[in-house]
C-alpha cells in the first residue's frame, strides 16, 4: 500500500513540474516506487528524507 502511495505522489510531482501531465508521470512514478521498495528500508528512508528536504527548500524559497 505504501508503495502505491509513493508512486502516486512521485507521479503527481513529475506531472506538476512538466505542466502537461499524462502518461510520463504515471510511468516514472511506477518505476520509481518499484526501485524504492526494492531497496527496502534504506530506500524508504532516503525517499522520505529527500521529500522532506524538497518541501523545506520550496517553503524557504517562497518566503524570500
Amino acid at each position: 500500500m505504501i508503495r502505491n502511495i509513493l508512486g502516486a505522489v512521485i507521479g503527481s510531482q513529475i506531472d506538476r513540474r512538466d505542466g502537461r501531465g499524462g502518461m510520463k508521470g504515471a510511468v516514472l512514478g511506477y518505476a520509481a516506487q518499484r526501485a524504492i521498495t526494492r531497496m527496502g528500508a534504506p530506500g524508504l528512508v532516503l525517499a522520505g528524507g529527500y521529500g522532506v528536504y524538497r518541501m523545506l527548500k520550496e517553503r524557504r524559497n517562497r518566503r524570500v
